[in-house]
């Protein structure tokens, strides 16, 4: 799909959280991987924290971010498997107005291509809450590159044609 280069580029501020028992800062690989790709095309890294798989704690950091004015964006990595400590979507639930299934299903799909049936255990979502966009990403480095790279540098940017999710942003609080 194409950009459009007569459009202005409008970067937009983004939070990282890793959802995990075991990462810590010096072996992030895929909030590393993300950040770097996030930053190298124009965006801004707004924060970035890494949260234990633990439903109360990652809400309350969504919380925060979403009321924070210097956060447009969201993007989790880790907690979208099936096992009992994966709780990221339902932490996104808990917080979302509205869902955006179309996120999931994409994908899936463009994982499907990479991974083959193995996509199917992933809980990928993504939804708005009072106004900001949050994307929950597997914690794999593979499926953090597929949805950066097949989905989100698109969509994140508002030169992108047909549509993008930003330019949308400023009608996100509409009643």
């Amino acid at each position: 799909m194409p950009i459009d280069e007569s459009r202005p580029f409008l970067p937009v501020r983004i939070a990282l959280l890793t959802v995990s028992d075991s990462r810590t800062a010096a072996d992030d690989r895929s909030g590393d991987i993300l950040a770097e790709r996030m930053t190298a095309a124009g965006h801004i890294l707004a924060a970035r924290h890494i949260e234990r798989d633990e439903r109360s704690a990652i809400v309350a950091r969504l919380h925060a971010w979403i009321d924070d004015p210097q956060i447009d964006c969201i993007i989790t990595t880790g907690g979208t498997g099936v096992t009992g400590r994966d709780v990221t979507p339902e932490a996104l639930a808990q917080v979302q107005d509205k869902e955006i299934p179309g996120f999931g299903e994409l994908f899936r799909w463009l994982s499907y291509q990479t991974i083959g049936t193995s996509t199917i255990q992933s809980r990928a979502t993504a939804c708005v809450a009072r106004g900001t966009y949050l994307f929950a990403l597997p914690g794999s480095t593979g499926a953090v590159k597929d949805a950066w790279d097949g989905i989100l540098v698109s969509q994140l940017d508002s030169r992108f044609r047909p549509c993008n999710f930003v330019e949308l942003m400023p009608r996100l609080t509409e009643r």
